[in-house]
């Protein structure tokens, strides 16, 4: 046998025990063999298909490493639509969900009774046991096609025992919770913004261009249905789940079959209880008939099926004690009180810090340190204490009060008349650090790799000790820093470089001013052309701008009125920053008018929908009103939309944004 021979015949033999070793590993939790020996045989094979690229298989292990990036995804049609669930919230719905449903079929019917994944919707479509194309839920009838970057999952199987003329199945993809708290962990070092939660982190890396990052993301599915299938029928939807996991599907777990409300009742309980101890996100439990023949008995609603619905957990709510109370001094002076917790596993994911919000905040609930408080997540994503257990308040608990000095710098804090305590130290180690920070953010000067430990590196090690020295750094002096290297130094003074191109906006955004966020730098900005001329603008100049108010254009004025500001954008200057706004590429096409953008779009986000109208001469606001020209529609569209209807006001969709911004459909 030739050499080209025993190749093929070796990378035959290494994608069967790694795809078996695979399973053993990601879906039945029974490894075999050590990662490095796991490793030992990937890396041969990819070696082999390197050598051979006549070797490489579409449906290979080492295509679950990614590939290269796309421009966009494409459009897919679902044949069957992805349809959503009614949403129940109470025991007494199920109970009348399951009166109804033996009404229509006249007698009690068998449920399936399985927990929700909290997770991104998903379809798997095989012909003849290959895996052919994968796609978001998107609206239901129109989706993404996520194909490369869903066989990084490798709880996906790219090819099937049997080879059926064509399988497609529905699943939720999700990021594990320890994938979660470790991909944050990353973000956070490298000063990224945080995941709000697991749900939100795993969207976000399925729909990555550069499947590459979706594979480093841990993502994992689970299967709860089969969508279309030809050469096998079946009775039941248990019957089908069984045949899934006979064929490598990491099939929905914990499902069991119920007759009665009460039995359903109790199920959820028991998945209730099992909620913290999952490797996953729930958000509550579906119900749904489990004979197939009964559920088109049972029928449909417009838009629902009538033989399933969904119970929606209440937001959970956890008691633990509160160890401390620290203080965090943010970029402009405000002390910020956080509670330190005894850990507590809440909602997915374990808190052992929430926030307090202010004095106010904290006088109002009484709430002392010592104390056995409620904590739960505001819209499951933002940790806060709202309430106290005063049954359990220790003895010696005294009411809390904010320090009387910064306990950054220690100079004096006063309490202004927002509730806030301020530090009264503009040179505050604290303030400077995260104004550093937020300076070299993505949205501000996007300066890649300046995260909050490099900020605190550079700050330590003395190289930065305002914001101007940023731009005076050389490779020479970062590289012996530690974890940087000579590669991380030039690419971190070539990202600083880079950034004094970023253009008045980003600028005005970065410098930090209170109550300038994004939107009203892009607006000070289009206003006033340069720096010079805002920095000289007057109160009365800065409130005649849509949208601003006396006691924003007062912060802009009262920044730019202090001498060592202005000392500060000259040294910038003399760096070479850019001070001057740079003409808009697009047209004005939306000149005059206002748009509200509400619901999740199929592909933008509400912040790249608002950048698209605006770079196009158009506005975006955050309320309807008569003067509005469109309303942006998307899924799950609110009160914007019941307004805009209730006003006459026109409502679109995202395609028809993009067509008349003369912008191609994004896929």
């Amino acid at each position: 046998m030739d050499e080209r021979s025993l190749a093929k015949k070796r990378a035959e033999e290494l994608r069967r025990t790694i795809e078996h070793h695979a399973r053993l590993y990601y879906i039945e939790d029974a490894p075999e063999i050590s990662d490095y020996e796991y490793d030992k045989l990937f890396y041969e094979l990819v070696a082999l298909e390197e050598k051979y690229p006549e070797l490489a298989r579409d449906d290979s292990p080492t295509r679950r490493v990614g590939g290269a990036a796309l421009d966009k995804f494409e459009k897919v049609t679902h044949t069957v639509r992805m349809g959503s669930l009614s949403d129940v919230f109470s025991y007494q719905e199920i109970e009348d969900f399951a009166a109804k449903t033996s009404e229509r079929l006249g007698h009690p019917a068998l449920y399936s009774v399985e927990p929700k994944i909290d997770g991104l919707s998903v379809s798997l479509e095989y012909q003849k046991g290959k895996l052919v194309i994968g796609s978001t839920r998107g609206d239901g009838v129109t989706g993404e096609n996520v194909t490369e970057n869903l066989k990084t999952i490798p709880t996906i199987p790219l090819s099937l025992p049997e080879e059926l003329p064509l399988l497609e199945v529905r699943g939720e993809v999700y990021m594990p919770v320890k994938s979660f708290e470790a991909l944050n962990r990353m973000r956070e070092e490298e000063g990224e913004p945080l995941f709000a939660n697991p749900r939100n982190a795993a969207a976000g890396s399925l729909r990555q261009l550069d499947s590459r990052i979706t594979a480093k993301r841990r993502l994992d599915i689970l299967i709860f249905n089969v969508q279309r299938i030809e050469g096998k029928t079946f009775s039941s939807h248990t019957e089908e789940l069984d045949y899934l996991e006979s064929q490598g599907f990491h099939v929905i777990p914990y499902r069991t079959l119920a007759q009665t409300a009460e039995q359903i009742i109790s199920q959820i309980e028991r998945l209730r209880e099992l909620r913290e101890t999952l490797s996953f996100d729930i958000d509550g439990v579906v119900i749904k008939a489990d004979n197939l023949a009964e559920r088109t008995e049972i029928g449909e609603n417009t838009s629902t099926p009538k033989w399933a619905v969904a119970y929606k957990f209440p937001p959970e709510r956890k008691a633990t004690r509160l160890i401390d109370i620290s203080v965090q001094v943010g970029r402009t002076g405000v002390l910020t009180p956080r509670a330190v917790l005894a850990p507590v596993r809440l909602a997915g994911t374990t808190v052992s810090a929430a926030t307090l919000h202010n004095i106010d905040y904290i006088h109002e609930r009484d709430i002392r340190i010592g104390d056995t408080v409620l904590v739960q997540k505001a819209g499951d994503i933002i940790p806060e204490v709202v309430g106290v257990d005063m049954t359990k308040r220790p003895a010696d608990a005294l009411p809390y009060e904010m320090p009387k000095v910064c306990p950054s710098c220690g100079e004096a804090v006063r309490r202004d008349d927002e509730a806030a305590t301020r530090c009264t130290n503009a040179n505050c180690p604290a303030q400077l650090e995260r104004s550093i920070v937020h300076f070299a953010s993505r949205d501000a000067m996007d300066i890649d790799g300046m995260g909050p430990a490099v900020v605190r590196l550079l700050m330590r090690e003395h190289l930065v000790s305002n914001i101007a020295d940023i731009y005076k750094l050389r490779a020479e002096q970062l590289k012996d820093l530690e974890r940087m290297g000579e590669k991380s130094a030039a690419n971190l003074v070539a990202a600083i470089d880079a950034s004094k191109k970023s253009g008045l906006a980003r600028l005005v955004y970065a410098l930090g001013i209170r109550n300038v966020g994004e939107k009203a730098a892009k607006a000070l900005s289009s206003r006033f052309g340069s720096l010079d001329a805002l920095a000289s603008a007057s109160k009365e100049e800065i409130v005649a701008i849509d949208d601003f108010g006396e006691i924003t254009a007062e912060c802009v004025t009262d920044y730019f009125s202090h001498p060592q500001t202005m000392e500060f954008i000259e040294e910038l200057k003399a760096c070479g920053v850019e001070m001057e706004s740079r003409p808009e590429s697009a047209d004005a096409v939306f000149a005059g008018m206002t748009f509200v953008l509400t619901g999740t779009l199929p592909t933008l986000s509400r912040d790249e929908a608002a950048a698209l109208i605006e770079r196009h001469g158009g506005k975006a606001s955050s309320s309807v009103s008569a003067k509005t020209t469109y309303v942006v529609a998307g899924e799950k569209a609110g009160s914007k939309l019941a307004k805009a209807q209730a006003l006459n006001v026109p409502v679109i969709r995202e395609d028809d944004l993009l067509s008349m911004a003369g912008e191609p459909p994004r896929a």
